[in-house]
């Protein structure tokens, strides 16, 4: 059974920073691209960032460029979301999301989610 766990979010003042985790289990972690989207109230879910299958490249939403960084350790088989400079609009629930090979950008080529973490900036 597949299971992605997101961890490591928070409240947190502006300017102010939080790692969040993804543990992956049940999947050849290798053999998947990841993603990290979010969603806050009222809104519809945004692509934030995603690495490819083979960690080459990375991806990532014009609003978190140069504030967020994505990486993953495939023997830990997780996958990180750095987040630096946060601003009171990052505010949202965080998933992670798996695709085979990869997802890039694109929500409806991921195949497995995470049930979220909540991440709250406070201004």
């Amino acid at each position: 059974q597949v299971q992605l766990v997101e961890s490591g979010g928070g409240l947190v003042q502006a300017g102010g920073s939080l790692r969040l985790s993804c543990g992956a289990s049940g999947v050849t972690f290798r053999s998947y691209g990841w993603g990290w989207f979010r969603q806050a109230p009222g809104k519809e879910r945004e692509f934030v960032a995603a690495i490819t299958w083979g960690g080459g490249t990375t991806d990532y939403a014009d609003s978190v460029k140069g504030r967020f960084t994505i990486s993953r350790d495939n023997v830990r088989t997780a996958v990180y979301l750095q987040m630096n400079s946060l601003k009171h609009e990052d505010t949202a629930v965080y998933y992670c999301a798996a695709a085979r090979p990869s997802g890039r950008v694109f929500p409806e080529r991921y195949d497995y989610w995470g049930q979220g973490t909540q991440v709250t900036v406070s201004s």
